[in-house]
């Protein structure tokens, strides 16, 4: 889909509101089965919050969407990385990768269906990589911040990684619908799970990973910081978007064979900093 062109159903949806209004607009009384005035203002209020909505969606998929230059470098960030955060790999994997996403990201969706498993068997399953799952909830999808705190409820069950990978891989939004039927599939504990959602138990750490995606500048999910792995620090290039396993091969191979001839040139130095 091009970045300017809105769904042709959401067009259907607002057409279909539309015709209503206009026509209480122009008559003085109600028609039987028709809406009143403060019905019509209600629908008008919500069509104008709708726009702005798809506005802001649609600059997002042109940011995302927008060819870059072949020449212009990657840019580099320094970051922290917890022991805390939820990861897969090892902890010592000479390559790390911070994921920021959004659970209603079609983006996302795609990196996770198609990049995702390529990247655990390739790289995170031989201990080359530590993968870092981290939030960022966009404020124009309406459920992802909810199911950012559902997916680390979860966490408190030892399903962490099975709800995140439920909705990533469901092609439904993750309304509250889809969040109690992937629970339930899970076979969570309905009245623990719902308890730690209605007390907003994790809603600090989310907004705590959008802040710090904000001061890396980091405005598009999914976005990725690649680095060697230094303890709990991380200074690493950006990577923006659903990019092919290709794109991160790649930037592995580059950190990885940076970081071999680094130990090689070690290995090869006399104690008295002299070469053979």
């Amino acid at each position: 889909m091009k970045p300017n062109k809105i769904p042709r159903l959401i067009v259907a949806a607002i057409c279909f509101s539309v015709l209503p209004v206009g026509a209480e607009a122009q008559g003085t009384r109600s028609e039987p089965g028709g809406i009143d005035k403060e019905q019509a203002d209600a629908i008008i209020s919500e069509l104008k919050q709708i726009r702005q909505l798809l506005e802001k969606q649609q600059a997002q998929l042109a940011h995302l969407m927008a060819p870059q230059p072949a020449d212009t470098p990657p840019q580099r960030v320094q970051m922290s990385v917890a022991g805390s955060w939820y990861s897969v790999g090892r902890a010592d994997a000479p390559v790390t990768i911070v994921e920021f996403a959004d659970y209603q990201c079609p983006f996302c969706k795609r990196f996770h269906a198609n990049t995702y498993a390529e990247l655990k068997k390739n790289y995170i399953d031989t201990g080359k990589v530590r993968f870092v799952s981290r939030d960022l909830p966009l404020e124009f999808h309406l459920f992802a911040f909810k199911a950012a705190e559902a997916v680390r409820c979860a966490g408190d069950q030892g399903k962490y990684w099975e709800l995140r990978d439920a909705l990533y891989s469901s092609p439904a939004p993750p309304n509250d619908e889809v969040l109690k039927k992937s629970a339930e599939d899970l076979s969570l504990d309905a009245t623990s799970f719902q308890a730690c959602l209605s007390a907003e138990k994790y809603k600090a750490e989310v907004q705590k990973d959008a802040a710090d995606a904000a001061r890396l500048h980091l405005d598009g999910t999914p976005s990725f910081v690649l680095g060697k792995t230094a303890g709990e620090k991380l200074d690493g290039v950006v990577l923006v978007g659903a990019l092919p396993f290709a794109s991160f091969d790649a930037a592995i191979q580059k950190v990885l064979k940076a970081d071999s001839l680094l130990t090689n040139g070690r290995t090869n130095q006399e104690p008295n900093g002299k070469g053979e």
